[in-house]
């Protein structure tokens, strides 16, 4: 555990290298400008960061298998989310939809019947991303879906830091020594869904699986984890992954 936890140390701070060796190795234009904004250094508060809220709605759950169908971005910082500045795409899936995702997402096959591809959208989606800092409910989500989408359209991949909300959540909520008490006692663990987590901090209930709201959700809810467990004067670092 000791060793595992090092290695991700190494990792947080070694993002801002990362970007940088990717925008002098990736052969597309596109991805040589993304990478090239940068991210900040791992000692940066996270008051002075400008984040985005990103959200997909997807086929389903495994990257090899199933395709994003719509994205939700908003930015934002600590103080203020920009919703002047929110974008939502719904896009035409390199895979065809489920009847379980259709039910899930309520997006229909007829919805993204003449949508556009990932690859029509995706100078503008980068360049809302460019230079921020990324905040997700789930990591295993959005970043590995992102990734293989641009993979399979440019032949290179994109990989960038993020502050995941439910990993925060997780922190506090299975890992600690309170939360494994818990657990030792037979006590079902604490949800850390994106409704659920919102509710501990008494906000509002959305309707949810929609990538522009859940995108809106899980920026309210960082500012909330922030003002009640952080700090805005605590280091980036510790709270990306």
């Amino acid at each position: 555990m000791f060793l595992q936890r090092q290695v991700e140390r190494k990792q947080r701070l070694a993002w801002p290298v990362y970007m940088q060796q990717q925008a002098d190795k990736v052969r597309n234009p596109l991805l040589e400008a993304f990478y090239a904004a940068g991210c900040p250094a791992a000692d940066t508060p996270i008051c002075e960061v400008p984040l985005v809220a990103l959200d997909f709605e997807t086929t389903g759950l495994d990257v090899q298998q199933h395709a994003i169908v719509s994205i939700g971005v908003v930015p934002f910082t600590l103080e203020r989310i920009s919703l002047a500045q929110r974008r939502y795409w719904l896009l035409q899936p390199s895979r065809p939809l489920s009847h379980t995702s259709i039910a899930m997402h309520h997006i229909t096959h007829s919805d993204v019947e003449s949508a556009p591809d990932l690859s029509e959208i995706l100078p503008e989606l980068l360049m809302q991303l460019a230079g921020r800092l990324a905040v997700v409910h789930f990591r295993h989500i959005e970043r590995p879906f992102l990734d293989q989408a641009v993979k399979l359209r440019l032949g290179e991949g994109v990989r960038f830091p993020v502050i995941d909300t439910m990993s925060l959540e997780a922190r506090l909520h299975r890992l600690s020594w309170w939360a494994r008490l818990q657990r030792w006692a037979g006590r079902p663990p604490v949800s850390i869904r994106l409704g659920d987590s919102r509710q501990r901090y008494g906000l509002p209930h959305y309707q949810s699986h929609h990538a522009l709201v859940d995108a809106l959700a899980t920026a309210e809810l960082f500012q909330a984890q922030v003002a009640r467990h952080h700090d805005p004067q605590t280091p980036v670092g510790r709270l990306w992954s």
